[in-house]
């Protein structure tokens, strides 16, 4: 979803992805379309549940089968579709084309081996190098990623670094073999505000040097705003507004994005400005409401949001957005409430 069509590195088509459990379909994904550029970093954004790590995890071809499934869409990277890969493409792809950094590196991380070994192991998996040279590049990688005492540290175990410490590591794994995209799932999430700030400076200057494109995964919308060019907001499996960070924080068109908007502290607001969070609480993936699926939520509803999904549409050059009232939001006909 490109407007220029140029400089493309992953473009996602129609991606749905369906959990078959005892309650029912889950429509974790369900129609995810979207394009990377090259040295971009892209945030995607949305409630708890709102498909963002089922969309990484499809990319990766890490869906759980069962229940998961791939059900429809296309992957294309390169030129190729990943959801067309035979196993040992896969194999070769994952980690060596793209990476990916997850929540909780404690859990990420084997407790019975060292830091040093399982980041050999990452090397050694896509590189056919000597040990020793092996070694010698998991020094410049912990270096590369701020571990201080590399030498001690790299015969050092998981349970004796820190959180911010072990997701260094985590990120150090994950461009070992220089990929050309980064996914980061909730990269700070079990970390202090301090620490957070520092991982995500370190990843802003890593895809400057590395020259790759990131995917940042998260709700916090701070995050977003700092660090991405684009974004895309998810809701209940849906991409529902794509754009320019500048558009999504300045002039959202979904009445979704606008109530995110709105339920965040901002320092451009006034200091009295009041909070106001989006009534009513996600619908279940397994019984989705006819027609947009936010309308049981929105103020600006009408009868039409009833009927009929409102398609993803090109509002203005390069910010794409599900809603049939988009365009009044646009050209001010329509008043976002206070």
């Amino acid at each position: 979803m490109d407007s220029s069509g140029n400089n493309k590195i992953l473009e996602v088509n129609n991606l749905k992805t369906y959990f078959y459990t005892d309650g029912g379909i889950v429509k974790a994904v369900d129609g995810v379309s979207f394009d990377l550029k090259v040295m971009e970093t892209l945030g995607i954004v949305g409630e708890t549940g709102s498909g963002k790590s089922v969309t990484a995890l499809s990319i990766l071809r890490l869906i759980p089968q069962p229940p998961g499934k791939i059900v429809e869409g296309e992957i294309i990277f390169d030129g190729k579709n990943i959801l067309d890969m035979d196993k040992k493409e896969l194999q070769d792809f994952r980690g060596n084309k793209i990476s990916m950094i997850f929540q909780d590196p404690m859990t990420s991380l084997n407790p019975v081996f060292t830091i040093g070994n399982q980041l050999m192991e990452a090397i050694l998996a896509h590189k056919k190098i000597t040990k020793k040279e092996c070694r010698e590049e998991s020094y410049r990688l912990l270096e590369l990623v701020g571990i201080p005492d590399i030498k001690r540290r790299f015969e050092s175990y998981p349970h004796e670094f820190s959180g911010g410490m072990r997701q260094r590591v985590m990120i150090a794994m994950a461009i070992a073999n220089s990929p050309s995209i980064l996914i980061a799932d909730e990269p700070t999430t079990a970390l202090d505000v301090t620490i957070q700030a520092q991982i995500l400076e370190l990843m802003d200057e890593l895809k400057e040097k590395t020259k790759s494109s990131i995917i940042i995964i998260t709700h916090d919308l701070g995050v977003v705003a700092k660090y991405a060019d684009r974004v895309m907001v998810m809701y209940a499996g849906r991409p529902v507004e794509f754009s320019q960070v500048d558009n999504i924080f300045y002039n959202p068109l979904h009445p979704y994005t606008i109530g995110l908007m709105k339920s965040i502290a901002r320092l451009d607001h006034g200091k009295n400005e009041k909070l106001k969070p989006i009534e009513g609480t996600p619908p279940s993936l397994i019984d989705l409401p006819e027609g947009c699926v936010f309308r049981v939520r929105c103020e600006y509803a009408e009868d039409e949001c009833k009927s009929q999904y409102p398609p993803l549409s090109e509002i203005e050059p390069g910010h794409f957005v599900s809603c049939f009232r988009a365009k009044e939001f646009l050209s001010g006909s329509l008043v976002r409430n206070k």
